[in-house]
């Protein structure tokens, strides 16, 4: 069982023990390669961080819910600033049975990140004293609604990576059709109902939107997380791309379109 417990001031004021430690780093792994400098809220009832890439091209959402701990005792919240690269390269040397603990202490201004059982290696990791500011998330409203396997939603996005650098959804009579295209190649890829995806869309005309296939293939490596994802966007307009179970944590981002043209 790995535990993750942090104090402030010498006084405990959340512990935390998490049922499975590869979430929490796989998590880190893939949030790290769009946002540098990442500001956690760890509330009562769950952690969560809302942030965007330094281009505002992509918005990261994540949330880990308490159910996704075996013990979740916090009695206040609290707001944690770390960069991310330093904590992933401490995280990447935890082993498989290794404990994970961390304390935070106020004074040095710094969580000390313990790892092993009897063997025990510390680190501390400088936290950043950045001023907090709630980003919120927008309100969108979509005509398209897929939901597919992660696995599907992967091997379609690095089938269109092979052509060009972005991709173009397009949806109409619930099926969606995924195509790249360059003066030399051009791939498609057609998904619906009979070969296991649903497609839902809103509305008589078929609704078409580009993206950036750079961001997209971040996003899809969120399949070692979780065996579905929900995908949503209209004409010419953000898309949604969500991951997790609802229940224990989801992973989403909200990514800008790619103008027409381009």
């Amino acid at each position: 069982m790995k535990k993750f417990i942090i104090n402030r001031g010498g006084k405990i004021k959340m512990k935390l023990t998490l049922e499975n430690p590869k979430l929490f780093k796989d998590t880190i792994n893939i949030i790290s390669e769009l946002v540098t400098d990442a500001t956690f809220k760890i509330g009562t009832e769950k952690i969560e961080l809302v942030d965007m890439d330094p281009a505002n091209v992509a918005m990261v959402l994540l949330t880990l819910h308490k159910s996704a701990f075996t013990e979740y005792d916090v009695t206040e919240e609290q707001i944690l600033s770390v960069n991310l690269d330093n904590l992933k390269a401490i995280l990447k040397r935890a082993k498989p049975k290794d404990n994970i603990m961390l304390s935070l202490n106020a004074e040095t201004n710094r969580l000390n990140i313990q790892l092993g059982d009897s063997n025990k290696r510390n680190f501390n990791l400088a936290l950043l004293d950045l001023e907090y500011t709630e980003t919120k998330v927008p309100a969108l409203d979509f005509n398209v609604t897929v939901k597919t396997t992660s696995q599907t939603f992967l091997d379609t996005i690095e089938d269109m990576s092979i052509v060009s650098e972005s991709v173009q959804f397009k949806a109409s009579d619930d099926r969606l059709f995924v195509s790249s295209t360059d003066f030399k190649t051009d791939a498609l890829v057609v998904l619906g109902n009979d070969n296991g995806t649903e497609v839902t869309v809103t509305g008589d005309k078929a609704v078409f939107s580009k993206y950036s296939l750079e961001y997209l293939k971040k996003f899809i490596k969120c399949s070692k997380l979780s065996d579905d994802v929900t995908i949503k966007f209209s004409n010419e307009y953000p898309l949604r791309v969500n991951y997790g179970d609802g229940e224990k944590f989801e992973l989403g981002f909200v990514l800008a379109p790619r103008v027409s043209n381009d």
